[in-house]
């Protein structure tokens, strides 16, 4: 058995090797939350994705809690061929891989002592999959789908061949159609379940959530309504969420106090669970996805230029994998209800993946790498 290592940024080493553990992520006590400044806390989902013939990676930073990723060294267990590079384990499955491959990941300090192990199962879709189905896709999310921009390249995959005949839903999305969804910016799982703005020209950001329905006084979280009467009828076989941001970013106030980090996180996730039950009772045949929550910038500048030293970059790093850890504890393992976890925080470069000035948001790279995310996830339900 052949095994590569990172080790900082000492070049690229070739990995081929076989996986032999497959275990979820370790689930961290509240006690232990923080406990120590630099814990790695390494974390996968259940599952990770990716299609046959396409380029994707797994960024090394994006795994743990760590000040200083670039200190630890990683080991990569898979029969998937794949490179080490400095900072990432990067794969194209060739098209005999199609199927599922365990995969752990080992991280350990510089003198070699093991910080933690983690297991998934790499799902690799055939590059084929889904090809000439008909599909609808909602969309529904924060700025990072207002942005539009990573529904575009999901509209962009789905458009080369081998790929379904992609139909877009919603009422938001970019100035040329075909691309719609429902997402926009400062919004948070509570805003969709509770936001109404009766006010003549509200911009995207104060408008009321599409989902509900004002009649006699009374406020309706109506989706059969939103189907019926927004879309005209139309019901999508595959719904998307990527929330978490706004909702949590606040808590990064609190990282002194775990126990508050928790609750607040917990009361965001109730928000999760009434929106998505409301989508899983409208829609019983549809699979739902939701997407793990992004990482930010690696630069503590970008938290500068945007908060001016009042925020910092370790402070939400703590609380976004905080997030991303109580999301696998709720939502892992749900497949069997058509719900499932998206590794949305895995495969974005937070490096290259976002411009130098901004804490949170991608740069055009970045929204792509999400893009292929969902994608990769699409074609593994449609195959």
């Amino acid at each position: 058995m052949l095994v590569s290592q990172f080790e900082g940024a000492k070049g690229m080493n070739r990995l081929l090797s076989k996986c032999v553990i497959w275990m979820l992520a370790a689930w961290v006590p509240v006690s232990a939350l923080f406990a120590l400044p630099d814990s790695v806390r390494l974390t996968l989902p259940p599952y990770v994705y990716a299609v046959c013939g396409t380029s994707t990676a797994l960024y090394f930073d994006n795994l743990v809690l760590s000040q200083t990723p670039e200190s630890l060294r990683f080991t990569v267990v898979c029969d998937v061929k794949g490179t080490h590079e400095a900072r990432r384990f990067s794969l194209t499955p060739a098209a005999g891989d199609a199927g599922e491959h365990p995969l752990t990941i080992t991280v350990r300090d510089g003198n070699g002592i093991e910080l933690g192990k983690a297991s998934t199962i790499l799902r690799v879709a055939p590059a084929d999959a889904g090809a000439g189905k008909a599909l609808k896709l909602l969309i529904v999310g924060d700025s990072l789908t207002g942005a539009s921009l990573y529904p575009t390249e999901i509209h962009r995959l789905m458009g080369s061949p081998g790929n379904p005949i992609l139909t877009m839903l919603g009422t938001s999305g970019a100035a040329k159609a075909p691309i719609a969804h429902e997402g926009y910016g400062g919004w948070t799982w509570r805003s969709f379940l509770s936001q109404v703005v009766e006010k003549p020209g509200a911009t995207y950001r104060e408008r009321t959530s599409p989902f509900l329905f004002v009649e006699l006084g009374k406020t309706n979280l109506d989706l059969d309504r939103y189907f019926n009467q927004t879309l005209g009828g139309a019901r999508p076989e595959l719904v998307t969420f990527l929330l978490g941001i706004n909702d949590c970013f606040g808590l990064g106030t609190k990282t002194g106090d775990p126990a508050a980090v928790d609750v607040g996180i917990d009361s965001v996730l109730s928000n999760a669970d009434r929106l998505v039950g409301a989508f899983r009772a409208a829609l019983p045949g549809a699979t739902l996805g939701i997407g793990l929550t992004t990482p930010p910038n690696s630069r503590e500048g970008a938290f500068v230029t945007n908060y001016k030293g009042a925020y910092h970059r370790w402070e939400w790093k703590l609380v976004q994998h905080r997030l991303v850890e109580k999301l696998i504890a709720k939502y892992g393992g749900r497949e069997g209800e058509k719900l499932t976890l998206i590794p949305t925080e895995l495969f974005i470069d937070p490096i290259d993946g976002y411009p130098v000035d901004n804490a949170v948001h991608p740069n055009n790279a970045g929204y792509r790498q999400i893009g292929t995310s969902f994608w990769c996830w699409m074609k593994w339900v449609l195959r």
